[in-house]
């Protein structure tokens, strides 16, 4: 039997099925605003593409064959599928149930995300997450993954996206190393007579570059425009990838280093560290904006977008705006 046969049959036996139940034609066309003529002309189709009768029509009732006493089984039961079917799918459209994959940069999904991914399970005990903590670029569309946040200027074309927040680097030294130091940080150029904690991964890490906002003000909006660009070698005793052990190194006098906002913001606010160039924006793959990457979709799971809503909402005042 061909795809479009299967189809026909599938659409005749529905009306075979209502008219088994109902007794009569009249009584089936009647229960689904049909005419009783366009009832009996799909039972007739079926019978001929069955090549079987599955009535027998006399002048006051039916009365199923033995063909029509299966032909109704099944029929009901493929009827009872397409409902439960239904259900499902409406369940998935009325509320948000199901389990949501979350991909995260590590130190964002732990200073950034974490709270408010538990406030999230709590709100929505239907909705089952799994975050996937990974620093590496990550597919969405190839690993299966609902949902990526990723710290870019450009979303990537094909992607829908919603901003969470801006992420920058801020340039910190602990109180201690700065009093130890006879030299003063106002430039960037400084920091080559400083010891500084690079992050070790590749050769170009010693080389960091610098841009200045054109109004002077501070490097952590989007707005005013970058211009001047300095380029500046630095070394140090001690190289480490990791956002956190670098922080504490800088919190422990080991010179002067470079960490994301939402990783150094305590400190800063305790006293712990001092941000240095405050006008100037570091250079590196670990700021932007993040962003929440989607496949587009005009019919996005509720699952989703509950997600979606809640984190942007949850990170509105670290954007400055009002949820």
């Amino acid at each position: 039997m061909r795809t479009d046969d299967f189809l026909e049959v599938v659409h005749e036996l529905v009306a075979f099925v209502r008219v088994a139940e109902a007794g009569s034609f009249s009584a089936a066309a009647r229960r689904h605003g049909l005419t009783p003529s366009a009832v009996s002309r799909q039972v007739a189709r079926l019978e001929r593409t069955l090549g079987v009768a599955l009535l027998r029509r006399t002048t006051r009732q039916l009365h199923l064959t033995d063909a029509g006493r299966e032909v109704l089984e099944r029929g009901r039961a493929l009827v009872a599928a397409a409902q439960a079917t239904l259900r499902v799918a409406e369940g998935h459209v009325d509320a948000p149930r199901g389990l949501v994959r979350l991909s995260a940069p590590k130190a964002f999904a732990r200073h950034v995300l974490h709270a408010p991914l538990l406030s999230f399970l709590s709100a929505y005990p239907e909705v089952d997450l799994h975050l996937l903590v990974e620093d590496r670029p990550v597919d969405a569309l190839r690993e299966g993954v609902d949902l990526v946040v990723r710290m870019t200027d450009d979303p990537p074309p094909g992607m829908a996206a919603r901003a969470l927040m801006p992420v920058r680097q801020w340039v910190l030294a602990s109180p201690g190393y700065l009093a130890s130091c006879a030299r003063p940080v106002h430039r960037p150029e400084d920091l080559a007579l400083h010891s500084c904690l690079p992050l070790g991964e590749q050769a170009g890490d010693s080389r960091w570059r610098f841009t200045r906002c054109a109004d002077g003000g501070p490097a952590d909006g989007d707005g005013g425009g970058l211009d001047t660009a300095v380029d500046v070698t630095v070394s140090g005793r001690y190289a480490v990838n990791h956002s956190e052990m670098r922080l504490a190194a800088i919190e422990a006098g080991l010179g002067v280093g470079c960490v994301p906002d939402f990783v150094a913001r305590d400190a800063l606010q305790a006293g712990r560290v001092v941000r240095l160039l405050p006008g100037w924006r570091v250079a590196s793959h670990y700021q932007g904006t993040a962003y929440l990457l989607f496949p587009a979709s005009r019919h996005m799971p509720p699952k989703l977008r509950a997600l979606i809503d809640h984190l942007v909402a949850e990170l509105a005042p670290r954007r400055g705006v009002r949820s």
